[in-house]
């Protein structure tokens, strides 16, 4: 259902309301790309909290429940030992904070590599736990079996190809991918195969610009970029990423603001404050009624 949240100022806590806008839909992301382009450019940001997706749904098109909380909110090496439980209980809690986007959640690393069965069934948990409109599984023509099995049982997927961090360890690093013909032909192939399985939107990562480029014309759905192109049908960023959570971030960033310096600065004062014994002032404490 899609629901907003409204602030009771009797009681300070959230409720859900009925959303004064409809969900935006799988199918109306799959539209957006007419005669192989896509006239307006689709926004897509990771969310994991209910009120960083209140903050972002607004402006988003797909929230994304990355499992790139990983390293972003569980502080883990990499987005290998993230776990099905851990995507389920942040993507509920993204659906809850959200009205308008449509949200999709990261399939973690083993849980559907097995067998197009084992996929389904995980997907479908993610699918009944939280409520979201699909999953996103990294591979490529690997996958396609996978990508066309659950779409035939009414699981929309969202691909993954060119760097996919899942595959860190074979990769050897998180280096930009396509930088040899064998394979820069190799990612453009795997988006076909996605594509022609029925996956609804591909996620190109971490490729050289022409290369992205390439497959955003090589495939009917809509290539949404990260690392790859301003000509791609729509962009994806780490929300900590963009808004300068961390010091080192990757070259395809674009910092839009500075909130770690932010948070750094308001806990300095307060820290101060608590010292100083300035703060509680008396407009934050309860006096006796006289």
């Amino acid at each position: 259902m899609s629901t907003t949240f409204q602030l009771d100022t009797a009681t300070s806590r959230a409720h859900p309301t009925p959303a004064p806008m409809k969900r935006l839909t799988v199918p109306a992301i799959r539209q957006r790309k007419v005669g192989g382009t896509t006239a307006e450019p689709i926004v897509m940001l990771t969310a994991y909290t209910a009120r960083q997706a209140q903050l972002l749904d607004a402006h988003c098109d797909i929230l994304l429940v990355g499992d790139s909380l990983g390293q972003v909110i569980y502080g883990l090496p990499s987005s290998v030992p993230v776990t099905l439980e851990m995507m389920a209980a942040h993507g509920a809690a993204v659906v809850r904070g959200s009205y308008h986007s449509v949200v999709i959640v990261d399939m973690p690393f083993g849980a559907y590599e097995a067998s197009p069965q084992a996929a389904f069934e995980a997907a479908a948990r993610l699918l009944k736990d939280t409520g979201c409109a699909g999953v996103k599984l990294e591979g490529g023509e690997a996958m396609a079996e996978t990508v066309a099995f659950l779409t035939r049982r009414g699981i929309p997927v969202m691909g993954h190809v060119g760097l996919t961090p899942q595959a860190v360890n074979v990769l050897g690093g998180y280096n930009a991918r396509g930088r040899s013909d064998a394979e820069a032909d190799k990612i453009v192939s795997d988006a076909r195969a996605l594509a022609e399985a029925g996956a609804f939107a591909i996620v190109v990562e971490g490729v050289v610009e022409p290369i992205a480029i390439a497959v955003q014309q090589a495939v009917p759905c809509p290539v949404i970029g990260i690392g790859g192109s301003a000509k791609c049908d729509g962009q994806v960023l780490v929300t900590e990423d963009m808004l300068g959570m961390f010091e080192r971030v990757p070259r395809f960033v674009k910092r839009y603001e500075e909130i770690a310096d932010t948070i750094t600065g308001a806990v300095e004062r307060y820290a101060a404050e608590v010292r100083h014994r300035s703060f509680p002032g008396a407009e934050h404490t309860y006096q006796p009624k006289k």
